[in-house]
């Protein structure tokens, strides 16, 4: 693919905007295909974007998508966590870009726009052989805690 050829659209999805199930589920079976190794199933990201747009339910959060021509070729999730300062305002909880767009900077493009409306700080989780770590790291992002976690 030549760099020329693609002209890509960036968009904010917030709680306070009708969102269409066709585009919540779009976005969730994009993310679900090119997440790769690093994924969830389908409807466990699907709650965290419904997590990220329902106002009013839960302290809500934001998608962003980048578009192709109207096609999804990248996409962020983020969750606002309802606490501020010892957690931070906002996890990432999705990131995914579309293999054919990777390497054209369009993953910092999108990162760079979540970053910009996030209205508070940002945490995330990345496998440490996850090659996005060192974009995180770019921008900015840093390894403060190790994370660990009880399930039950």
């Amino acid at each position: 693919m030549n760099d020329t050829q693609i002209s890509i659209d960036y968009n904010i999805l917030r709680p306070a905007e009708t969102v269409g199930m066709i585009e919540r589920d779009a976005v969730a079976s994009f993310l679900h295909t090119h997440l790769d190794e690093f994924g969830d199933e389908k409807a466990d990201i699907a709650k965290a974007i419904d997590y990220a747009l329902n106002a009013g339910v839960t302290p809500g959060g934001f998608v962003v998508t980048a578009k192709d021509n109207g096609k999804i070729v990248g996409a962020v999730v983020m969750n606002k966590t309802g606490m501020k300062g010892y957690i931070p305002e906002y996890i990432l909880v999705y990131i995914a870009m579309h293999r054919d767009y990777r390497g054209h900077g369009i993953g910092k493009k999108l990162m760079q726009q979540a970053i910009k409306n996030a209205d508070g700080d940002i945490a995330l989780h990345v496998e440490p052989n996850n090659p996005a770590k060192f974009l995180y790291e770019k921008l900015g992002f840093t390894n403060k805690y190790l994370e660990m976690r009880l399930k039950k």
